[in-house]
């Protein structure tokens, strides 16, 4: 019975019919709703903290609460599986090679007026910390979402995150072992040019150029995360 009381709890957050945020009703008019007991509603609520899709303050001004799905427990999910898969951070970049090339045509290809000021944004917001390595990448990082989001294709947005996470605790230790270093200064300008060239292709409509440019940027990333590193699992980046 606590699986039907999920449930359907689930469906309401999901559909918005409970919004982020909002206080669910009391146990007792939980209770008299579904027709069960404090245990088994108890039952439910820990099903649903499980999924992150309630938190619940125990006491006196205690209660559970909703949260709105979130990509960010996909992806912490979707990590935990890739460490037990053994799966490497070679074939995580890899998987980034397919997904983010394919988002860069689609841009180019349907990119509005805003979406080149937020383009535009992002790349002089990058500018700006070209001075800090960790916070430079932070941005750079960032780019690479914002071009995902933009493409409009909702799945592989989510599918991009998933990877995304992964990929920026290996960024940031690599910039952060050797954030002063020449090899290090030039990985970021490298990444910083790609990223403004790529918005002057997707400006330009130039869905071929731009994927091109994508890719060989990536490729220049790779090679700079895995320099000695080929065999570095997801378990590794993650412990």
């Amino acid at each position: 019975m606590a699986e039907v009381v999920a449930l359907e709890l689930r469906r309401q957050i999901v559909k918005g019919e409970l919004q982020e945020s909002e206080a669910l009703p009391s146990e007792a008019a939980l209770m008299a709703e579904f027709g069960v007991s404090r245990p088994t509603l108890r039952e439910a609520f820990r099903v649903l903290e499980s999924e992150s899709l309630i938190t619940v303050r125990r006491g006196a001004h205690g209660g559970a609460r909703v949260n709105a799905p979130s990509p960010d427990v996909a992806a912490r999910y979707a990590a935990l599986v890739l460490e037990h898969r053994g799966t490497t951070l070679q074939d995580v970049l890899t998987a980034r090679s397919i997904i983010e090339p394919a988002c860069v045509r689609r841009l180019a290809e349907i990119r509005t007026d805003e979406d080149l000021a937020k383009l535009r944004a992002a790349v002089k917001l990058s500018r700006s910390t070209v001075a800090h390595p960790v916070e430079q990448m932070t941005h750079q990082t960032n780019f690479h979402a914002l071009v995902v989001e933009l493409a409009g294709n909702k799945t592989l947005a989510l599918l991009a995150s998933i990877l995304r996470q992964i990929i920026a605790v290996a960024n940031h230790e690599a910039v952060e072992a050797e954030a002063t270093s020449a090899k290090n200064t030039r990985a970021l300008r490298r990444g910083f040019r790609a990223h403004e060239k790529v918005v002057d292709f997707i400006e330009a409509r130039d869905g071929e150029s731009a994927v091109q440019l994508w890719r060989t940027h990536l490729l220049e990333a790779e090679d700079y995360l895995l320099q000695g590193h080929q065999k570095l699992t997801v378990l590794d980046l993650m412990e």
